[in-house]
């Protein structure tokens, strides 16, 4: 089976995040409609209900570089938040903390990072961590 490109690969990415066919509690897009090599998104995640990020809005930035999606994109909180998974001086997603990042797969999207994030501010020992201010960022 051959490979889709990264340009085409990442155009359906825009299409499917820009119409909403993802699910509702993460969203994503570019972050300048003029960037051609579609390199730097945003992301948006609602945080998990029953959780100390129910009803909070986190934002974050997305940079697929020139080898995705053979390599995971770079992810960074611009919302403060509290997880063991994220540097908590530059909101920087760690690889070797977030197994998503650490096992990487091509058939993996900036959906299947957003949403397995999620899932990890969800789990039993990260939702009920005590979060920074809401509204703060990093």
């Amino acid at each position: 089976m051959s490979k889709v490109p990264r340009n085409f690969r990442l155009l359906e990415e825009l299409e499917k995040g820009e119409k909403g066919f993802g699910p509702e509690s993460c969203s994503y897009g570019l972050a300048d409609s003029d960037d051609i090599t579609m390199t730097r998104w945003n992301g948006t995640i609602l945080g998990p209900p029953h959780s100390n990020h129910e009803n909070r809005i986190y934002s974050l930035s997305i940079e697929c570089g020139n080898s995705y999606p053979e390599e995971p994109p770079k992810i960074k909180f611009i919302s403060k938040i509290n997880l063991p998974c994220v540097d908590p001086k530059t909101g920087q997603v760690s690889p070797k903390d977030f197994h998503t990042l650490r096992d990487w797969k091509r058939a993996y999207t900036m959906e299947t990072l957003l949403l397995d994030i999620r899932k990890e501010m969800a789990l039993p020992s990260n939702k009920k961590l005590p979060q920074p201010k809401e509204g703060t960022t990093f």
